[in-house]
């Protein structure tokens, strides 16, 4: 009979990857991710959007006239114009707002004065054949972004208690800890996406931030669940070792979180790469971008990170660790017993050359009825 494919053993739970065994490997992949993220956060830094750095933000319509803008000329007509007004200032990527008449361009700069403003709108005036009162402008203060971080790392820290005392009451205090270092893998690692590549931080960046955290915290509990399942008595006399039950349990919920990760990224994915890259909505980016990148870390981390770090702090717990050692010494044991047992064996012998069970006389199946003397039969022959 053909063995199953892999698709159908892991549907089945049956596949037996050992994911959980290698966790050495991960926690050293681990490390070296978040110290490149570390890296990055003090070499690279952020690229804070305006809300969050303060700045000056220029509103210019898309069509002048009859005459369509495109956003290479609003773009280089805005930072001409800025730099007149004002040499050490810069201005960031254009982003489109609205469809059709309604379109308009938005471009970000850093703050200027009201005179300087003024110089600006002037120059845009002259280049792009704009009225004046069609080029609107606004000046946004880094305190409402220092306020927004504010409430986000006060709700983040809310959330994440809530999270441990859930945890614990609904588990044990070693998930808590496993499931509350996913998390900060999840959220370091996405973070480090942003530094790296040089995203910008926007509010909707750190809305998307808060979201992945709930769908990370989703993934670990169903996986978490899985193990409590399979290890809950398991000191009463298992064959199998804390870890090995844990990895079992990955694999049951394997197919599971795979699917569960894909159907959420679908529709994340169409928000960002059609919504925001094919359809141009500039403001869909951040929110598309943050929640893409955390929840595909989130999928990987629940499985290749949360559940070795449980079975890892569970393998210090004195009962476990008792438990393991039974069950590897059984195992010895067996080993032994078959090595002693194939001792004085011919090299070619098999197994029909051995007797079904030592000392006894009852013929082999399918072997030949032994010749025996009968004393009985006439004459004594054979």
């Amino acid at each position: 009979m053909a063995r199953p494919g892999l698709a159908t053993r892991l549907y089945a739970g049956e596949a037996n990857i050992n994911i959980v065994g290698r966790r050495k490997m991960w926690f050293t992949i681990a490390t070296a991710l978040v110290l490149i993220a570390i890296g990055s956060f003090v070499i690279r830094g952020f690229e804070l959007g305006i809300e969050f750095a303060g700045g000056t933000s220029f509103s210019v319509p898309a069509s002048v006239d009859g005459k369509t803008l495109t956003q290479d000329e609003v773009a280089k007509a805005v930072d001409k114009a800025v730099r007149e007004a004002d040499p050490e200032a810069s201005t960031t990527a254009v982003q489109q707002v609205g469809e059709g008449a309604d379109a308009s361009f938005t471009v970000r700069a850093s703050a200027l004065s009201a005179d300087e403003v003024s110089k600006a709108k002037a120059t845009l005036v002259t280049d792009l054949g704009v009225e004046a009162k069609k080029i609107s402008d606004s000046q946004v203060s880094a305190a409402w972004g220092g306020k927004v971080t504010q409430q986000a790392i006060l709700g983040l820290i809310i959330f994440l208690v809530l999270v441990v005392a859930y945890l614990i009451v609904r588990f044990e205090w070693r998930m808590a800890v496993a499931a509350l270092a996913s998390l900060v893998l999840d959220l370091v690692l996405t973070a480090g996406v942003y530094s790296l590549v040089g995203f910008e931080v926007t509010p909707s960046t750190v809305i998307g931030f808060l979201t992945i955290l709930g769908y990370s915290l989703y993934d670990v509990v169903v996986v978490f669940d899985k193990v409590q399942e399979n290890t809950r008595g398991i000191t009463a006399g298992s064959t199998r070792t804390y870890a090995e039950a844990t990895n079992l349990a990955v694999n049951q919920t394997l197919m599971r979180s795979l699917n569960t990760g894909l159907v959420a990224l679908l529709p994340v994915g169409g928000l960002l790469f059609i919504g925001a890259g094919l359809l141009g909505a500039g403001t869909l980016k951040d929110l598309g971008l943050v929640l893409f990148v955390g929840m595909g870390f989130g999928v990987i981390s629940s499985i290749m990170f949360a559940a070795p770090v449980l079975s890892a702090l569970k393998d210090q717990e004195p009962k476990i660790k008792a438990h393991n050692a039974r069950v590897l010494a059984r195992r010895a044991n067996r080993s032994d017993d078959v090595a002693r047992g194939d001792q004085g064996r011919p090299a070619n012998a098999t197994d029909s050359d051995v007797p079904a069970m030592a000392g006894s006389t009852a013929p082999r199946p399918g072997a030949r009825p032994a010749n025996r003397r009968s004393g009985n039969r006439p004459g004594g022959k054979r």
